[in-house]
């Protein structure tokens, strides 16, 4: 029975305000970016369960910055004067070392999914398994290869040269692989892809932007404005086309899936750009 009574006046309450959540910086996001994307010291923020939506806007910087030790380690090997293809496997190594070989392990086990399985159930379960077939393994050796051989390409006669093309096509990458998220539902739940929840369309607009003027700053200079705009439609294109692959195939997306967006990307603009560099 309530110890109020008519004409009394209200009880009052202990409880302290709620307070206002503090204000989002564009800091917090990178952060976030950084420690889902990458394995480089973040310093002692509070975390944050990670929100893909948030991390897009900022994600152009976010790669800038993972892929910044990397592309200087790989022009420092040549200008020291170990071989190009030498000091491009010594990029790709650091870049393995500080992503944690996300895209590596996205494009081996779509590659086994997607070639292995016969339905749907049975290309989510092949992609679930941390095992790695003949498709995925192969599918990973290529991914390599052709990133050593395209950036070490370059290096041999303006290290400069391949640092920014290299920086480029993993900036667009990585921006751009999150479309996969924008377009398609996810495919199961409970995934990684869903955990972290779907990209909006106005942040990865905003985040693709971003992408777009940093690729132009990093690889206009070595090539041209005609080879950038040509290397994003052929990243558009590729996009297209593995989500349309996506959505046939597995009727939806996942983790996996918008990681190995990231490689078929970085692989087009990379090929590209080469023919201009």
């Amino acid at each position: 029975m309530s110890d109020d009574t008519p004409g009394s006046p209200p009880r009052q309450d202990n409880r302290p305000p709620p307070q206002p959540e503090p204000e989002r910086q564009f800091s917090d996001d990178l952060v976030m970016g950084l420690r889902f994307f990458s394995r480089l010291p973040t310093g002692d923020r509070p975390f944050e369960r990670p929100n893909l939506d948030r991390i897009g806007v900022g994600l152009a910087f976010t790669s800038l910055i993972i892929g910044f030790g990397p592309a200087l380690l790989m022009m420092l090997a040549v200008w020291i004067g170990l071989p190009s293809y030498f000091a491009a496997a010594l990029g790709v190594a650091a870049m393995l070392v500080v992503t944690g070989a996300l895209p590596e392990d996205a494009i081996a086990d779509s590659a086994d999914g997607l070639l292995g399985g016969a339905s749907i159930e049975r290309r989510l379960e092949i992609m679930k398994d941390s095992r790695h077939g003949t498709y995925g393994v192969a599918a990973l050796g290529l991914y390599l290869l052709l990133r050593v051989t395209a950036i070490g390409a370059v290096a041999a006669y303006n290290p400069l040269a391949a640092g920014g093309i290299w920086l480029a096509s993993s900036i667009l990458a990585r921006s751009g692989c999150l479309w996969l998220s924008v377009d398609l539902p996810n495919a199961r739940e409970g995934g990684a892809s869903a955990a972290v929840g779907r990209v909006s369309k106005r942040a990865f607009s905003i985040g693709m932007g971003f992408a777009v003027v940093l690729a132009f700053v990093l690889a206009a200079p070595f090539t041209s404005v005609v080879a950038v705009v040509l290397a994003l439609a052929a990243a558009a294109g590729v996009a297209a086309a593995w989500t349309g692959t996506c959505r046939r195939l597995i009727g939806g997306q996942t983790g996996d899936l918008i990681g190995a967006l990231h490689v078929l990307i970085e692989l087009a603009v990379l090929t590209v750009l080469l023919i201009f560099a």
